[in-house]
């Protein structure tokens, strides 16, 4: 720290602010109520009536979720089960890894995919120790920050593939030597997309 920056402290009057702790439970609480009123169709202010918060506090809570509850916070009816897993659904497969239990096993358990498990322990695992170490309330932080909204699409976040498309677009086709071709003839056969044999220049 600079001496400035020590100066600047010495003449602050103000104390040192304390951390808040851990939310307490009234909030989650009124989080539900909140996400529940969404889902019938209310605005984030009248749904921050209902769960009894300002509706500033409405305004902000909707926005830092990008407009989608947390997974663990969401209504069961609007999320199908086959989409995402729940929090319980979550503490159960630590449970099980726990225990030493394979990928399979904790599938049937919860009929689940199997490929559904181990994307979940592979994608959310903590990784430090070399191993994945799989916490409920961890892989719950990941899937909620993964399934924030919105999202940048992948043409504006690679240029390459960017450049791609665009040129695709336009009709200028080259090959990976930087030939330009012109494509093939395609027919219009009245639907919306032709069969893969005209259009094996795109893979080129």
């Amino acid at each position: 720290m600079t001496k400035a920056g020590r100066r600047k402290s010495e003449r602050s009057t103000r104390d040192k602010l304390s951390s808040p702790g851990r939310p307490p439970v009234w909030q989650r609480e009124n989080l539900c109520r909140f996400w529940r009123a969404v889902a019938e169709g209310l605005s984030s202010e009248d749904a921050a009536v209902v769960a009894g918060v300002s509706a500033p506090v409405g305004t902000r809570w909707f926005r830092s979720s990008g407009g989608m509850p947390p997974t663990h916070l969401a209504p069961s009816a609007p999320l199908p089960k086959n989409r995402s897993l729940s929090f319980a659904e979550r503490e159960e497969i630590a449970l099980e890894c726990a225990r030493g239990t394979g990928v399979r096993a904790i599938a049937r358990k919860l009929r689940r995919s199997p490929s559904t498990i181990s994307r979940e322990i592979r994608r959310n695992s903590a990784t430090r120790g070399g191993d994945f170490d799989y916490r409920a309330i961890n892989a719950q932080w990941h899937a909620d920050r993964a399934a924030k909204r919105p999202k940048a699409s992948k043409l504006a976040l690679n240029p390459a593939l960017r450049d791609y498309v665009q040129d695709r677009l336009s009709g200028l086709i080259a090959t990976s030597d930087g030939i330009a071709f012109d494509g093939p003839v395609v027919v219009w056969k009245g639907r919306r997309a032709v069969h893969r044999q005209s259009r094996r220049w795109s893979s080129a």
